[in-house]
């Protein structure tokens, strides 16, 4: 993901940037009815957080109900599934993690495509995973995890949040490029990932940012790298992957917004036009970096071209892992 960054919109332009895209003219009254907001995941997890943030300030703003329906089931991919057979007339769009660009070659069989069934509209925010230790193990960098790894083949495991997660595929990533023989142990979520970590089970996890926020502040565990290709503004202390000396190890936990694919794109620039107003706004970028998310935005053409090059990034490590398909 090295050139996620430099395709992203810097957000001191946003305005500059969104002010200069024309009038979106046939939008001129939309939206006439509620529009419903899908998180494919559960109440209460960053997802919903930052879908709800955008709903209420479009709801102010249009004087229309923007509401958010939760379908948590199938690992998001019945939620997702629900937005790909929406009508494709701006009223229902879908909130989507990086799972996105992962299952595709996760699941045996999809019941949506991708690429072909969604209108790609904006990243919102993303985040990256982080690397964090027990503070009993005798390692305060990266080099020295590594070393202690390396002198001890098969000794070590690791916590993710599950099979196939974006935390595990981070993890052998990190693996793959350095050869490393390091056992992995799935849990059902990331807290019963962080809570092994803390217990030193798996005295080693790989995890998204925000999901061990809390355990790094208060010291549970240590944090060695984050793999943005910049440092996390909530951690400024913990250098990236690169800056430990191991290059090409960027992976972010993103947020993003897609519509049916079909919806016009007068309305799908409008719904940029105004996420990229409301992540500049104060209010929304103290609550993104409260939940360790870093605002972001880019365009419909850049988010599309980002999915097309994901897939068969995470394709290719979850071959090399060896990671069986889900039916």
């Amino acid at each position: 993901m090295t050139g996620v960054r430099r395709s992203f919109l810097c957000l001191a332009g946003v305005a500059v940037a969104v002010s200069a895209l024309p009038p979106v003219a046939s939008a001129q009254t939309y939206p006439a009815r509620p529009v419903r907001i899908i998180v494919p995941f559960a109440a209460g997890g960053p997802t919903d957080v930052i879908a709800r943030m955008i709903a209420h300030k479009l709801s102010d703003r249009w004087n229309k109900q923007i509401f958010v329906e939760n379908i948590p089931a199938g690992a998001s991919n019945v939620g997702t599934a629900a937005a790909a057979k929406a009508p494709p007339d701006g009223y229902t769009l879908v909130v989507v993690t990086t799972g996105f660009v992962i299952n595709p070659s996760l699941y045996a069989k999809l019941s949506y495509d991708p690429i072909k069934d969604f209108a790609p509209i904006t990243l919102v925010a993303d985040s990256p995973h982080v690397l964090v230790v027990h503070p009993s193990l005798p390692v305060s960098s990266v080099k020295e995890l590594v070393d202690l790894v390396k002198a001890s083949p098969g000794r070590y495991t690791y916590a993710s949040p599950g099979t196939g997660q974006s935390g595990q595929l981070a993890a052998e990533l990190f693996k793959r490029t350095l050869g490393l023989d390091l056992g992995h142990v799935p849990y059902n979520g990331a807290a019963p990932a962080i809570m092994s970590a803390i217990g030193a089970h798996t005295p080693i996890a790989f995890v998204a940012l925000p999901s061990a926020a809390a355990s790094i502040k208060d010291g549970t565990l240590r944090a060695l790298a984050v793999t943005g290709s910049k440092r996390s503004a909530a951690f400024p202390d913990v250098p990236t992957m690169a800056e430990a000396g191991i290059p090409d190890q960027e992976s972010v936990f993103i947020e993003g917004i897609l519509f049916p694919a079909g919806t016009p794109k007068a309305i799908i620039d409008l719904w940029y036009r105004e996420v990229a107003r409301i992540v500049t706004l104060p209010g929304v970028r103290e609550g993104l970096t409260a939940l360790s998310f870093e605002p972001v935005v880019n365009t419909p053409e850049e988010f599309g071209s980002w999915i097309k090059a994901q897939i068969p990034r995470w394709a290719d490590v979850i071959r090399d892992a060896n990671i069986q398909r889900f039916e």
